[in-house]
């Protein structure tokens, strides 16, 4: 038997619809919402299923909005919550793809985070950010040489509180970084990463309680993750967060 629904995968799907729209346009194509990402945000985008919406997928529908994708010269990208949408995975497997499948995991409210003495959050206007940005882009390509990195528009979401960057530091030197996205009462964290050459003394772990902290000061009832990998998975089931369900993520355009 699978899972029973979690209530909490609505509000997180919700919250996915949501935090694209504030620097993409937004089309829909079939049962798909596509967000094409504004020029300059830094990011890319990719179509989820509509929000609210209740239809079987099918493999002609993954193959029109991939197709439509590629017609606007955007990546070819889709993202979903297996719970929630059921039926994508097998009509995206019709289509001929296998996606890659996360742990889902939620950090309980009544589970106690504090802010770790070694992380803190950065402003909008620091020298660091442009070095954090370069410290997560190290991080996952898995290299110690840390170049700063333009942080595109991330200032100004910090500005209005639509962004936090925290960053773990070894008394000056910045060790790993990682970002979340509140939005209301839901948060989602992300790009926590740290260079090879400073894991294994808890910087991502210092990251990740920190960012918590910042998002729970803020309101946030709901602080969520996709974990990269079963292992990074187990790293954050230990600072607290419990699975409640499956990210899948196609990209063809890697």
């Amino acid at each position: 038997m699978g899972r029973a629904h979690d209530a909490r995968l609505d509000r997180i799907e919700a919250y996915y619809d949501r935090v694209p729209r504030a620097v993409a346009a937004v089309e829909e194509v079939g049962p798909f919402t596509l967000f094409v990402a504004d020029e300059g945000t830094g990011w890319q985008f990719y179509a989820r299923p509509r929000l609210g919406g209740r239809g079987v997928f099918t493999p002609e529908d993954v193959c029109r909005v991939l197709e439509h994708q590629q017609a606007l010269g955007v990546p070819r990208a889709l993202e979903w919550v297996d719970e929630v949408t059921p039926t994508l995975l097998p009509a995206v497997r019709g289509a001929g793809h296998e996606p890659h499948r996360y742990p889902l995991l939620v950090m309980p409210p009544e589970v106690p985070v504090s802010p770790d003495p070694r992380a803190r959050t950065l402003h909008p206007a620091e020298p660091h950010l442009s070095l954090a940005m370069g410290a997560v882009s190290a991080g996952f390509e898995g290299r110690d040489e840390v170049e700063p990195k333009d942080p595109g528009r991330r200032p100004e979401l910090m500005e209005r509180g639509d962004l936090l960057v925290v960053a773990s530091f070894e008394g000056n030197r910045l060790c790993g970084a990682g970002s979340a996205a509140p939005r209301g009462d839901v948060a989602e964290l992300m790009g926590i990463a740290v260079p090879p050459g400073h894991r294994g003394r808890g910087h991502g772990t210092a990251i990740t309680s920190t960012l918590v902290a910042a998002c729970r000061e803020q309101g946030v009832e709901v602080v969520f993750l996709s974990a990269g990998s079963d292992a990074a998975g187990e790293i954050y089931r230990r600072v607290g967060f419990v699975d409640v369900g499956t990210a899948c993520i196609l990209e063809l355009d890697d």
